[in-house]
Formats: structure tokens, sequence, C-alpha cells
């Protein structure tokens, strides 16, 4: 079904999520494709004039269309959003999608990395072509070091680092501020690349805003090509691309921090997540390191 442009409503709830609440692009660009659904599952009547009946009705069709459970959580969402603003705008008097349930969906692991496979991925990405290496060891170590996303990380202003701070200050999701940490390879990383992009400047050329410039029309690094690069360092490392991303390298970030014994709400707090739930996804990982904890003290675990 090939969907229809937003209606002037769909756009006004859309400018009201950009303006109001900071949703990124990529939040927007999925809200728009989600009620663009809604509205051409539901005929001539669209989100506006739809009933309680015509809205369970598409959201019921969902599952049998194939669409995962995260992908009706999020049209559902999506939907409930809209219909709030809808009532406050004075567009409707009830709120069709009130009795929408969510949908059943079971969080999956977090894909991480060992520390032994860090190294490997650190060494790989100095090993690539000359410029391109002291930018990939930069990104990968700060990445790692920081738990920053990736979107965090590309947009980061070349000002920031040449302070050769300790401690990022990053906007996050919402527009919230919150403090990254550099350790000690990754500032020695940071160094080395803005070295390294200054000599690539041409005379006189205006310099760059963002620590890591591109040509693109966003004017820094982006996410993709960050990830196929990445990809290349993960082959020549010996590791399967597969199991590597920008965004695992947050992952890993999380999980070598609980298993050094990092308490749960620190980590919380360095990743941005507004819910610890979210955050102790990771927790999985630490089973081993308990397990090592309660034989080690536990009194009737010991052997006499």
């Amino acid at each position: 079904m090939t969907a229809t442009a937003p209606s002037p409503r769909v756009e006004a709830f859309l400018e009201m999520m950009a303006v109001e609440r900071d949703a990124s692009p990529h939040t927007l660009s999925a809200y728009a494709r989600d009620l663009a659904d809604a509205e051409d599952s539901l005929g001539a009547a669209g989100l506006i004039g739809a009933d309680e009946v015509a809205i369970e009705a598409w959201f019921a069709r969902l599952s049998t269309r194939g669409l995962s459970a995260a992908t009706a959580a999020r049209r559902r969402s999506a939907v409930r959003q809209f219909y709030r603003f809808a009532l406050g705008e004075g567009w409707r008097t009830d709120d069709p999608s009130r009795r929408l349930d969510a949908p059943k969906q079971g969080r999956s692991l977090p894909k991480t990395l060992s520390r032994d496979d860090i190294d490997r991925l650190l060494t790989a990405a100095a090993n690539s072509d000359r410029v391109g290496a002291i930018r990939m060891l930069a990104l990968v170590e700060m990445a790692y070091a920081s738990g920053l996303r990736v979107s965090e990380l590309l947009a980061l202003r070349v000002e920031a680092a040449r302070r050769d701070p300790q401690w990022l200050i990053v906007r996050g999701k919402g527009g919230k501020e919150r403090l990254a940490p550099l350790n000690g390879a990754a500032r020695e990383a940071v160094k080395a690349w803005l070295l390294a992009r200054d000599a690539a400047l041409p005379p006189k050329a205006p310099d760059s805003p963002w620590l890591f410039p591109s040509n693109g029309a966003s004017g820094h690094l982006t996410p993709r090509r960050f990830a196929q690069q990445l990809d290349q360092a993960a082959i020549d490392a010996g590791i399967d691309p597969a199991r590597v991303s920008p965004h695992v390298l947050r992952h890993a970030f999380a999980t070598h921090l609980l298993e050094g014994g990092a308490d749960l709400r620190v980590v919380q707090t360095l990743l941005g997540h507004a819910d610890i739930a979210t955050t102790q996804i990771y927790t999985h990982v630490a089973t081993d390191r308990l397990a090592q904890v309660v034989t080690r003290h536990h009194p009737l675990a010991r052997d006499d």
C-alpha cells in the first residue's frame, strides 16, 4: 500500500513534535510513516473521523501483515500521541485509541563485544590508510570510552575537543545534557586526529565546526559512512561485521562497566537513559561475575 502525503493535521502534529518535544529527524520520519499508514488503512474517515472500532481493527490488522511487535508498538505510540494532540487542539472530543493494548514483545539482549574483540578492532582501525586510520581510531576509542550514541559522537564540535577534556558535555535525547567520560587512550587518539585533521585543511580554507567533518549535506561524517568503515575494520580484525556497529560499541561500554562492578545508576547516567529499566538489560552480562562473587563470599558456597 502506498502511503499518502501527510494531512495538514498530521503535519501540525509533526511540527509540534519537532518544536516542543525536540524530536529527532529519524523519529519524525518514523511517525510520519506510521500515521500515513494509519490514514491509508482507515480510508475516507482518516484518523480524525475514525471511531474506536475502526482504530482497534486497524491495530489488529498490523499483526496479520507480519509487522514485528516493536513496529506495532511504535505505530500505537504514534497514533495515541496524535490523538492526545488532537484533543488538545479541539479537533476531537474523545480518544478512540484509548483501549489499544501495547503488543507483547520480548526485549532482545544487546549485542556486545569482548575486551579482546575491542583490542583487535582498535588494532585493525589503526592499520588502515593513514588519515582514515587516525580518524577511525579516534572514533572507536571515543565511542568505547564514552558510550555516546552515534548521533551524539558524530555531531561533536571541534572546539570542545581542542581543550583536551576528560569529560564531554553532550546533548542527548529530549535535549537533555549529560557528561560523557574520555579516558587517556581516547584523549590521545583525539589529539592525534586533531593534528591530522588540521594538517589536511587547505591553506586559508575556513575550518569546519565539526570534529569529524565531511563534504556531505550535514557537514560531518554520517552514521552510515562510519558503519561502513567500522565493518571494514571488523573484517580486518577477523570479527564478523554483523556483530559490530557503532551502537554495539555503546553496548560494550555499558557491558564492560557492569562487568567491572560499576553501579547500575552510574551506568544509567552515563548512557543518558531516562528509565533504569533500559539500563538493566545490560545486567545479563554480569552473570558470570555475580556467580563468582557468590562462590567467593557465600559461606555455603565454600569448599571446606
